[in-house]
């Protein structure tokens, strides 16, 4: 347990109402999306920068593990207090956006900003930030920034690293450093704030974050297009996009979805669906619009579409995006329990990697329901077993690893969006060498040499 002296030092750096080591918010700071429990010996919120520097000189010092935390949404432990040590809490008091420039398109926020609120207000001014991962609602742009989060509109505009344009973070030691600049361009040094995008907190604890905005679209219309297979809808997310197609999101269900929506929810959907096709596209002029409309129209026919259907106002879109937004909680009837992998390659592989999954699940004797976004070639594959049962659990992970080892050799990643944490920590070496991991190794050991942030975290060190 954490020595009371350390609390007390605590409690004078923040002052008592943000230091907790009671039962409840041990309990309450213990889990993440993916439910898995490890609880923090004191939860620490820091009021600024200056807070956060000097709980991590103090902890450094003591070789205190510091985990620190937005909203625990991530779905692979990444904020997780594997170690005990400290919670470091930047939702309490660093969760404001400090400025909106209008003429540079530019946001500067705290790390503890809602994803949604920063969305909401840049488009009260006519701006937009594209990245909406879909905890928008509730996660945090600091947690999106350390996992390089994604979301349906990534197909167009890119994820989260496309928008960090600089950061403010204190090392382990207290040093508080700046990452890029705030301009268009900047060649100078070392890329620091690429190499802090995606690290979960195992190199440093972000303090400020200065995103790029771009001005929002004028118009916007939804689609869904209706297959017969999950061939030819994979083959039309690249034939169609290859052809000129710039869709905002090209969102994806297979059969088993398209069951699952049917029987669970009841969604009327053709009797021979077997995928679904679903996203926006937006433009500043409706011809802009009118022209992906016709593009993907005319690609989806030539791949063996039986529906190309156009929303005619926003309530009709809604419609069209509940499929997609229910696909996760209806494949529940399935299994008990899903084991979600968020896998992503080449676009033109995504025919042969779906075959290779549902190959692979049939192997083992588990349905594999797959959905995701399609249009950047980032699919959720869920394996579903029986939550009971200790052996399918086992026989899950096998298949999980298999799956894993058939995406890598065909040029993808274990991750498109939900990051490595601890979950997926043991199958780093299927998709890096050992030079490359030992880099890794180094880089931590250069921001963090006595391995105090986040320890244990995407196949580093405990």
């Amino acid at each position: 347990m954490l020595e009371k002296k350390h609390i007390a030092h605590f409690e004078s750096l923040v002052g008592k109402e943000n230091v907790y080591s009671d039962k409840a918010h041990l309990i309450a700071y213990s889990y993440d999306a993916t439910r898995t429990r490890f609880e923090p010996e004191a939860v620490v919120f820091p009021r600024d920068e200056t807070d956060v520097s000097a709980i991590l000189r103090y902890c450094n010092e003591h070789n205190i593990v510091i985990t620190p935390r937005g909203a625990g949404s991530g779905f692979t432990g990444g904020a997780l207090p594997t170690n005990g040590g400290i919670t470091l809490g930047m939702e309490k008091h660093m969760n404001k956006i400090l400025e909106i420039d209008m003429e540079n398109m530019v946001a500067v926020v705290q790390p503890g900003v809602i994803n949604m609120e920063l969305q909401k207000a840049v488009e009260e001014v006519g701006l937009m930030y594209p990245p909406d991962p879909a905890s928008e609602a509730y996660s945090t742009l600091g947690g999106n920034v350390s996992e390089n989060a994604g979301g349906m509109r990534a197909a167009k505009y890119g994820i989260t690293k496309d928008y960090v344009m600089a950061l403010r973070a204190v090392r382990a030691n207290g040093d508080i450093i700046r990452a890029g600049k705030r301009t268009i361009k900047d060649v100078a040094g070392y890329n620091t704030a690429g190499i802090l995008i995606a690290s979960e907190g195992t190199l440093a604890v972000l303090t400020e974050i200065t995103l790029k905005l771009i001005p929002k679209p004028k118009f916007t219309k939804g689609y869904m297009g209706i297959f017969p297979s999950v061939d030819d809808a994979m083959n039309a997310v690249f034939k169609s996009l290859a052809s000129g197609a710039n869709p905002v999101a090209m969102e994806f269900m297979d059969a088993l979805v398209v069951q699952a929506l049917k029987e669970k929810l009841g969604i009327e959907l053709p009797a021979d669906a077997g995928a679904l096709l679903i996203g926006d596209v937006d433009g500043n002029v409706p011809q802009e619009v009118a022209f992906e409309l016709e593009t993907l129209e005319a690609s989806f026919k030539e791949n063996n579409a039986q529906e190309f259907i156009v929303a005619h106002d926003d309530a009709h879109r809604n419609e069209l995006w509940y499929a997609r937004r229910n696909a996760s909680p209806s494949i529940t009837i399935f299994g008990s329990k899903k084991l979600n992998e968020d896998i992503s390659v080449p676009r033109s592989m995504l025919p042969d990697a779906l075959k290779n999954i549902y190959a692979i699940g049939e192997k083992y004797g588990f349905r594999v329901p797959c959905f995701g976004h399609a249009g950047d070639g980032n699919i959720h594959v869920n394996v579903m077993v029986d939550g009971s049962s200790e052996e399918e659990l086992h026989k899950g992970h096998e298949a999980i690893e298999e799956i894993f080892q058939m995406v890598v050799e065909m040029g993808g990643t274990l991750s498109g969006e939900h990051g490595i944490g601890t979950s997926k920590a043991p199958f780093m070496n299927i998709a890096f060498n050992e030079m490359e991991i030992a880099l890794f190794k180094d880089i931590k050991k250069a921001f963090d040499p006595n391995n105090i942030l986040n320890p244990g975290k995407m196949g580093l060190p405990n």
